[in-house]
Order: structure tokens, then C-alpha cells, then sequence
């Protein structure tokens, strides 16, 4: 493949496949408290968040890491502030203390932070702004977990979104396709992203084993391993399950993600790595089949968008069945069927908000993808015409991206309006 695409899908890997301690929502809410806090300067008396519908449903139900245990985006905003490190961005609460969380506790309880729901924005949005008497600091956090695009000191703007150009000259995803993916993966130079998968193998392998050795949410990787016995099918599900499983319920263990997610960085890489030993295949294959799975599971984020209602752990699935499929030795037709197959199953599951339950999601998603692989190896395939499938993967691909973006916005609004009253969103904090 030209160099340039090559330098692309490169840069893709390097930018999307990074480290993050927590639920990567309640994270980018202590980041931008925690970096407010930093131009600020001093401690402030209070601090008030305008978020988005999808970053307020998605802090709700889960465990902020190294918090005690505790929820909601007053603690992931003011845990940042206490003892939060801006300079770790997605590892902002690496160094969290005993006393950064008793005085957390605290200052919930005198309730220094409030909250607003704005509309009209970003599904990803966050702003942050901490006052201190006359005088105040703002971050805002658009489009990305980490992409800072204002920030504001006593009404002197510092920084004014710089998201379009940087993304134009650095990566373009719209440039990937399932075909040169799988080129990629066959021509990529070993050196060039192997530090980057092998860290994932690393730190997602690291939390799933976690997850089964102790006891965090509703235990699903744990209830998989005892009730299902220990088939491959069955232990990539699982270690998937319990990844998310010990990360929803707090523990401070960090995950490389994918697509801005936790969830879904564990999904698109334990069942290919589980597959990896069950098959004894070499380091080498196995890093080139995280490749595939990763940029596939990115390729259909790009049509989706960072936060909506169509669950992560669809795509993510997705991504991991196709690299299993590739790491088989199965043709760009059979990868292409994987995905197919696994989108005309589950494609379409509900996202409401980042709790325990999404550890089951993720195991339903999983099997999915399995069953679609197997289906695929022998050329079997659920057919265009048939429900959203079409006559070429990328319009597939394409059509469940429209699916997710705009045909389950209403959709999205409606999980929000259930989840919480809107009218009384400021007691959420």
C-alpha cells in the first residue's frame, strides 16, 4: 500500500490505542476539573459542569476509579480537583490518596459542585468551570475524551478549538476500508506496532484476569467460567465480560482502549488473544490479527460517532470476530461475512449509560461474533436485502453507522429522559 496510507492507518493505532485508568466518561469529567483547576491556579470554593445527555448517562451508574467506591459526576469532578494530575490525562487519577478521597467525600457532601444538561452540542461534551471568589476558569472537552477545545481564564480565552485542523492533518478515518485494513495487517512492519498491541495485550489481559480472580459488579466473566465450563468460545466471552466487569466496578487498573473506550479497547482484544493461545499461533500473527481487529472495530466507530444509543461493544465485537476470522487464515470475503453476520444479529443493542451491566452486553456481543465467524469460515452468510444488509460490506458498514447516528438519536433521548429527570438534573450532582 502508498506510504501515505500507510502512515494513516499508523497514526490511527497509535492515537486511538492509548492507556486510560476508568470508565473513560467519568475520566474526561476529572480531566477537565483537574485542568481547570490547573489554569485557575488555586483551589476554588466550588466548581459547576455542563455536560452533554450521553456524558451525564454514561457517569450515572458507574464506579469512578480510586474513588472508594464512590459514583457520579460530583465525585469524578471534584475527585479531579483534589488530587487529579492534569498532566496524566486519561491517567488523571493515578495518584489519587486515602486523604484526596476523604476530602472528596466531604466536599460532596457540601455539595461545591452542580451540574447542567446541555443540548445542541456534542454527544461528547464536557465543560468545566471552578470559581474562586471573582475569579474562574473554564475547560471545554469536545468530540474526544481528551480533545480540549476552549479554555478560559477570567474571561481571556486561551485556547479556541483547534479539533478540525489537527484532525485533518493527522489521521483521516474516513480513508479506512475493510480491504486495506487486511493489506495493512499482511505488510505492516512488525516494529512499527508492536509496542502498541503489545500493551494492550499487556494492561487488558492484566484487568481481565482481575476481573475473574475477584468479585466486581454482577460477576459475569466469573458466572460465564463456572456455568459454561472452559471451551474457547466460552473464555474469550468471559475474560472479555470480566475486563468490564472489574473496570465498571472501579477498579484502578488501567485498559488501552479503543474508539474512546474501555469497554470496547477489552472486547476488540481478549477474544482474539484467548483464540491466539488456544491455536498456539506465533506473537507475530497474533499482533497482526489486533491490528485488523482494532481498526475494524475504528472503521465502524467513524460512521457511528464516540457516544450514542448503539452500543460500543457491537463494533468492538465486530472488530474481534474479523481478526479471529483473519487470524484463522480466512479470505477478505469471510472477514467481510464475519461482520456481516454479526451485524445482522445484534447490531442495534441499546447503550444506556456505563455501569455493570455492559459486561453482558459485551458477552452476548462476543458469542455473536463467534457464531458470525464460524458461519463465515464456511461461506455462509445472511444475504443482501435482508434487513439492513447490503450488497458490499462498506455499505453495510456504512448503513449501520447511519443506524446508530441519526436513526438512534430520538432513541438516545428517550434512554436520557428515563434514566434520569431532567427537570431535577442538578440533584445529580
Amino acid at each position: 500500500m502508498n506510504s501515505a496510507l500507510y502512515a494513516n492507518y499508523l497514526n490511527i493505532l497509535k492515537q486511538e490505542l492509548v492507556p486510560a485508568l476508568g470508565c473513560t466518561e467519568p475520566i474526561a469529567i476529572a480531566y477537565a476539573a483537574a485542568k481547570a483547576h490547573q489554569v485557575l491556579g488555586e483551589f476554588p470554593d466550588s466548581v459547576n459542569m455542563s455536560l452533554s445527555g450521553n456524558i451525564i448517562k454514561n457517569v450515572k451508574g458507574v464506579t469512578v476509579p480510586n474513588s472508594g467506591g464512590l459514583k457520579g459526576i460530583d465525585v469524578a469532578a471534584i475527585l479531579g480537583i483534589v488530587g487529579g494530575n492534569a498532566d496524566k490525562a486519561l491517567e488523571v487519577l493515578s495518584e489519587i490518596t486515602e486523604d484526596d478521597i476523604a476530602r472528596t467525600r466531604e466536599l460532596v457532601k457540601q455539595h461545591v459542585c452542580s451540574c447542567s444538561l446541555v443540548e445542541g452540542v456534542d454527544n461528547l461534551y464536557i465543560t468545566a468551570k471552578v470559581i474562586k471568589g471573582d475569579h474562574f476558569a473554564s475547560v471545554t472537552i469536545e468530540h474526544q475524551h481528551t480533545n480540549i477545545t476552549r479554555i478560559e481564564k477570567d474571561g481571556e480565552v486561551i485556547l479556541d478549538n483547534p479539533y478540525q485542523a489537527e484532525c485533518k492533518t493527522v489521521i483521516d478515518k474516513s480513508k479506512l476500508t475493510v480491504k486495506d485494513i487486511l493489506d495493512f495487517a499482511d505488510q505492516v512492519r512488525i516494529e512499527d506496532v508492536q509496542p502498541i498491541i503489545d500493551r494492550q495485550i499487556k494492561l487488558n489481559s492484566a484487568i481481565a484476569q482481575e476481573g475473574l480472580d475477584n468479585n466486581y459488579g454482577a460477576q459475569i466473566g466469573k458466572t460465564l467460567m463456572h456455568v459454561w465450563g472452559k471451551s474457547v468460545t466460552t473464555r474469550a466471552c468471559a475474560r472479555a465480560a470480566a475486563g468490564s466487569d472489574a473496570r465498571m466496578g472501579g477498579c484502578s487498573m488501567p485498559v488501552v482502549i479503543n474508539s474512546g473506550s474501555g469497554n470496547q479497547g477489552m472486547t476488540v482484544s481478549l477474544p482474539v488473544i484467548v483464540f491466539a493461545d488456544e491455536w498456539e499461533v506465533s506473537h507475530e500473527k497474533l499482533c497482526r490479527s489486533l491490528v485488523v481487529s482494532n481498526l475494524i472495530a475504528i472503521h465502524q466507530k467513524y460512521y457511528i460517532g464516540s457516544l450514542s444509543a448503539y452500543c460500543g461493544a457491537v463494533s468492538a465485537a465486530c472488530g474481534a470476530g474479523a481478526g479471529i476470522t483473519y487470524m484463522y487464515g480466512g479470505t477478505y470475503q469471510q472477514v467481510s461475512l464475519t461482520i456481516i453476520n454479526t451485524l445482522g444479529n445484534v447490531g442495534g443493542i441499546v447503550c444506556d449509560g456505563a455501569k455493570p451491566s455492559c459486561a453482558a452486553k459485551i458477552a452476548s456481543s462476543v458469542d455473536a461474533a463467534l457464531m458470525a465467524f464460524q458461519l463465515s469460515i464456511q461461506n455462509k452468510s445472511f444475504l443482501p436485502g435482508e434487513g439492513i444488509i447490503k450488497d458490499d460490506i462498506e455499505e453495510t458498514i456504512k448503513s449501520m453507522g447511519y443506524i446508530g447516528r441519526v436513526g438512534m438519536r430520538s432513541t438516545d433521548t428517550e434512554i436520557l429522559n428515563v434514566m434520569i429527570d431532567r427537570a431535577d438534573i442538578n440533584q445529580e450532582c
